[in-house]
């Protein structure tokens, strides 16, 4: 698992990790990116919910393993919480089963 400190670093660490990995031969089947953008008063959550966005989308069409976008963009926290587990279901579990049917 790799923590990185917002959701804007996800595409350069999993990046880096996948070259540090193939340069031991240790390379993953997949990556989940997981992380919360919670909307506040100004237009910076637009701005870091397409870096992310983009980020990953490049990621998918760079490395030869897919990497799965499973970072919540909500308007509020209770949001988030009702998609960890709540009435909107486990969006990382969802992710996860997304990895293993892109690896089928």
């Amino acid at each position: 698992m790799l923590v990185v400190p917002g959701c804007v670093e996800i595409p350069f660490a999993i990046n880096r990790h996948w070259n540090k990995a193939k340069q031991q031969f240790d390379e993953p089947h997949a990556y989940i990116a997981l992380g919360t953008v919670i909307k506040g008063d100004t237009p910076h959550f637009d701005y870091v919910c397409k870096m992310v966005a983009d980020g990953i989308l490049q990621l998918n069409l760079m490395l030869p393993v897919p990497t799965i976008f499973g970072v919540l963009t909500v308007n509020t926290e209770e949001q988030a919480i009702e998609r960890i587990g709540g009435k909107h279901g486990h969006k990382g579990e969802e992710a996860a089963i997304t990895a293993l049917k892109m690896l089928e």
